[in-house]
């Protein structure tokens, strides 16, 4: 509604300045003739006034009064000034066609018939009548009567020659003319020539204010919102200053609008009675009608304006929501991966309380973000309720807050529910094995010879009924009842404790039951004693402790017991047993990413399923053909990609091998180690998806795409569908962190190493492709340049050697912005463009700029003292080219890198020619009296899986700076200011020259 309103408020700023536009117009004559100002002296002259009278009909009266010089005027002049005057009156008086009125009465015949031959062969506008007042002498007069009848036909008007002013009367009211022609209208000339002047001027600023105004209400309703809250702050302040500017403009207009007014109605003011002619009435009116669509025009634009504003206020608004949104969203993904990653495996009741006080520390932290989020909700729902234009961007956004605060809201209770439950079970178990310890403990301490007698044997017996009675309150009666209600925390191990606590409940209950018998018999009256025997399977050592003697007798009989149940270890247990569980949480942990990986991977092949049967073969569905529209035909494989080859490689392979390792996930990276390869069908679909977006943008409301969409029942586009690939590459690596992660020590642990180094590997070159694909400029093929090892964004200084002097490139300080590309064989330096367009058409775009060879290529690692500039320098340092990274790690990385190519262009010119290396390295003593060999690459002392980094040392600076601990040599008493690492061929070069190099 708002946008519309603002659209509409376009429109009658338009309207209202085409009005302004033909008003304007009408006053100045711009297309048809000159203004006032223009020929101010040609009117000055008075050879034709225009006195502001009207005929009869309402024909405006021209007059030519007495004017010598007539026949002397310029053609120029005369039709300038007559062009004009034609113009003034009003587009209805001047289609009645004009009177004239030709005043010769002091002039000769010969005079008339110039003038009117003149007229009628120049006047430029319609002709009503001729009235010539002809000369008063009798000579004259008779010679006009009769030359007039035989030449009238020459003048091709309709002529009247009027022997004095009250014939003309006969024509003209006398009201109409003026006081020379016996009139009674009063006319000033030089007061016509100001007024005329002073209208035009008006409506000249007038046209000009309205231009300005229609120009700027265009170029408002034409902005595009921009991207980000600083750009919408600086737009809405350059928009209120050209408004303050357009306000001024129209307040000087309405001022001028209104002293001219009052300068027309001076008269009037002076004299009530004072009689305005047409033509004033004309300009009192025009005027008046400008001052009201001038201030129509102002009204129209304040409420335009405050629109536009209200606009961009909401614009910057929608920003700083979508900029804390994403800031949210970012947290919010970080606490449900911080709660997906969150094992609530618990192995007994104080590893359980642990848990449980870390998922206590989560959950406060997860409340503060989702305070955040909920916040942020509100925050859109007040912008909604303010009628904000972007309703529909907005609303979604909250329902996201809101239903992953929910989700991550009920992932916490769910895992503390979870938690709860298993510390419940965790404590029914402990309960019931103590009471079956103390049962064992009570079977074993009661005395043999006490149970000889009657007595003795009935007050055992009475003592292990009131034990047996205790049984419900502490032992688990139906395993069928626990395993269902605790089902949802049964972990193997917890359901073998479970088993474990059952299996000892039944042989206590047993032993009690026997132990029972016995008493029974020992109780009835006996012909003979029975002497029972008590469970004690050693006999104790009188130096033993009570307590100890207690839990002795108790561990003996649970082994005699149940075998099956472990024996207790004092003192908290042995380092094995700790181990073992710990290996086992770290089981679980694995097998459960292990199911991510393989539940996430068949949605994920079910999804490229559906789109691909979906989507991509209803293109060729004869019945869908009306729907597709022209700019989506043929275009199957731009939308899409190499989408199908992935499904068929996902389905028919990959698949199916990671299931085969669902028992042993620790060895799952030998699976993507075997399809490294086939993973790299993902670089070409990444580098097609900133086509099929666009693609994609250009018909996604088409009604094809919708009739796919509800067929499918999807709640999401095709948009969200074309993203999986993408998302699933990157998926992987973060997978294969998990296992890694839960893996330490495994066999598998190596190969799920080198598969995440692998996966990184695809990523980064996946991303590399993307930048090489927006290199602009580069004549050459970069497929010759080797493959891409690094590429990044650098402050760069250049400098130029030139004769003998070091001259830095245009006298520069500030440095230029580059983004080098580093190839095996190359070095590409490009200047990064703006981003422009939306989604992947955002990526930035590289304008070439210059390149090296890396054969020959020298690098100093340290410069000017700097820890995050290098230099990269070639033929003997007459180019120089300082690098300064964004920080020192980055520069290191690159340092690196360039150092591994050159020292791989070493080995292999050594490889080749070892005399040729040999005769490149001679010595050179240092400043400490240590000697090192000043060849161009130094070993550091520390090998390579594949070779060794070498340096280069520039005697001349080794004692003049401390070099950085990053960069210090293995021998321990040299101290390097600057390590410079060169090409093989620079190397030659200066060898050959007879020269060290620097």
């Amino acid at each position: 509604m708002a946008l519309n309103r603002v659209s509409q408020l376009c429109h009658d700023i338009t309207r209202l300045w085409l009005q302004l536009k033909m008003i304007t117009d009408d006053i100045v004559h711009r297309e048809h003739g000159p203004l006032c100002a223009e020929i101010g002296s040609e009117l000055q002259k008075q050879f034709a006034i225009l006195p502001g009278g009207r005929g009869i009909n309402g024909s405006p009266v021209m007059v030519f009064p007495e004017f010598p010089a007539f026949s002397e005027l310029e053609e120029e002049e005369f039709q300038n000034v007559l062009s004009y005057l034609t113009s003034v009156p009003s587009v209805t008086a001047s289609g009645e066609g004009f009177i004239l009125v030709i005043d010769r009465r002091l002039d000769r015949w010969a005079a008339v018939r110039t003038t009117l031959l003149r007229i009628a062969g120049s006047f430029p506008g319609n002709l009503h009548l001729v009235l010539v007042l002809r000369p008063n002498t009798f000579l004259q007069r008779t010679l006009s009567d009769f030359l007039f009848k035989f030449n009238k036909d020459e003048f091709k008007m309709k002529v009247v020659m009027l022997s004095s002013v009250t014939e003309l009367h006969a024509y003209i009211d006398p009201g109409q003319l003026t006081t020379e022609l016996g009139g009674t209208q009063e006319y000033c000339h030089e007061s016509w020539i100001s007024h005329r002047t002073a209208i035009e001027a008006f409506a000249l600023m007038v046209k000009t204010t309205a231009q300005t105004l229609q120009a700027f209400g265009t170029e408002l309703a034409e902005t595009e919102l921009p991207n980000d809250a600083e750009a919408t702050t600086n737009l809405l302040h350059v928009h209120m200053l050209k408004k303050d500017t357009m306000k001024e403009d129209l307040q000087v207009a309405l001022s001028q609008g209104g002293r001219l007014l009052e300068c027309i109605n001076e008269p009037l003011q002076t004299d009530p009675d004072y009689s305005m002619t047409y033509d004033e009435l004309e300009n009192l009116a025009t005027v008046q009608r400008l001052l009201g669509q001038l201030d129509e025009t102002e009204t129209a634009f304040d409420d335009f304006w405050e629109r536009h504003r209200t606009k961009l206020e909401q614009c910057l608004q929608l920003r700083h929501f979508e900029q804390h949104f994403r800031e949210v969203r970012s947290q919010l993904d970080s606490t449900s991966e911080r709660l997906s990653g969150f094992s609530e495996v618990s192995v007994n009741p104080a590893h359980a309380e642990h848990v449980l006080r870390e998922l206590s520390g989560h959950e406060s932290k997860a409340c503060d973000v989702l305070d955040c989020a909920l916040s942020l909700a509100s925050e859109g729902d007040r912008l909604i309720e303010n009628s904000h234009y972007a309703e529909d961007s907005i609303r979604p956004k909250c329902s996201e807050l809101r239903g992953v605060c929910e989700e991550i809201s009920s992932t916490l209770r769910g895992k503390k529910n979870m938690l709860l439950r298993a510390m419940e079970l965790h404590h029914a178990l402990e309960k019931a094995s103590r009471w079956c310890e103390e049962g064992i403990f009570l079977l074993a301490s009661q005395p043999v010879d006490r149970c000889q007698s009657q007595d003795g044997a009935e007050a055992a017996l009475q003592e292990l009924e009131r034990y047996l009675d205790t049984a419900p309150l502490h032992t688990l009666l139906d395993r069928g009842a626990i395993c269902c209600q605790y089902e949802a925390v049964l972990t193997p191990q917890l359901r073998d404790q479970v088993e474990k606590v059952f299996q000892k409940q039944t042989s206590v209950q047993e032993m009690f039951e026997k132990r029972r018998v016995s008493l029974k018999k020992l109780a009835a009256k006996q012909t003979r004693p029975v002497q029972p025997v008590a469970p004690r399977p050693e006999v104790k050592s009188p130096l033993s402790s009570p307590n100890q003697q207690r839990k002795e007798r108790r561990y003996s009989a649970d082994n005699v017991i149940c075998k099956k149940v472990e024996s207790p270890v004092q003192n908290g247990g042995t380092r094995h047993a700790s181990l073992s569980e710990e290996e086992e949480n770290l089981a679980v942990l694995r097998r459960h990413v292990m199911n991510e990986l393989l539940e996430t991977e068949r949605a994920y092949v079910e999804e490229l399923l559906c789109v691909l049967e979906g989507y991509a073969a209803e293109m060729d569905n004869p019945a869908m053909a009306h729907l597709i529209p022209n700019t989506l035909i043929s275009k199957k494989d731009v939308l899409f990609g190499n989408m199908s080859e992935i499904y068929q490689f996902h389905k028919r392979t990959f698949l199916k091998e990671l299931e085969a390792y669902t028992d042993c996930p620790e060895l799952v990276g030998r699976c993507f180690l075997e399809r490294m390869k086939d993973l790299q069908i993902y670089e070409a679909y990444c580098q097609n998806k900133p086509r099929s977006e666009s693609l994609w943008r250009q018909c996604s409301d088409c009604a094809f795409f919708q009739e796919c969409q509800k067929k499918l029942e999807h709640k999401l586009g095709l948009d969200s569908y074309l993203l999986k690939p993408v998302q699933r590459i990157t998926k992987y690596q973060l997978l294969l962190k998990e296992l890694l992660k839960y893996s330490k020590g495994c066999d598998g642990c190596d190969d799920l190493q080198e598969a995440l180094s692998s996966i990184l590997g695809i990523l980064k070159a996946v991303n590399d492709s993307m930048h090489l694909i927006a290199i602009t400029g580069y004549e050459g093929n970069l497929s010759e340049l080797g493959r891409l090892l690094m590429q990044g964004s650098f402050s760069v200084w250049t400098e130029h050697k030139k004769g003998h002097a070091k001259v830095k490139d245009l006298a520069r300080f500030k440095p230029m912005q580059r983004h080098l590309f580093l190839h095996e064989k190359a070095l590409l330096f490009c200047k990064r463009r703006e981003e422009n367009g939306e989604g992947y058409e955002k990526a930035p775009s590289y304008s070439f700029k210059h390149s090296l060879s890396m054969s020959a290529v020298g690098i100093t690692e340290n410069a000017k003292g700097d820890n995050k500039k290098f230099e990269i320098w070639c033929n003997s340092r007459d180019e120089v080219f300082i690098v300064q990274a964004p920080t020192p790690e980055i520069k290191t990385a690159w340092v690196n890198e360039i150092r591994k190519v050159l020292t791989q262009q070493l080995q292999a010119c050594r490889d080749a020619s070892q005399q040729k290396i040999s005769d490149a390295v001679s010595p050179s003593p240092t400043s400490n009296n240590s000697s090192i060999s000043l060849s161009p690459f130094r070993s550091n002392g520390q090998k390579n899986q594949k070779k060794q980094e070498e340096k280069k040392v520039e005697p001349s600076t080794i004692s003049e700076v401390n070099s950085s601990p990053k960069h210090k040599d293995s021998a321990p008493h040299v101290t390097l200011s600057k390590v410079k690492w060169m090409s093989t061929s620079s190397l030659l070069q200066s060898k050959r020259r007879g020269t060290e190099p620097r």
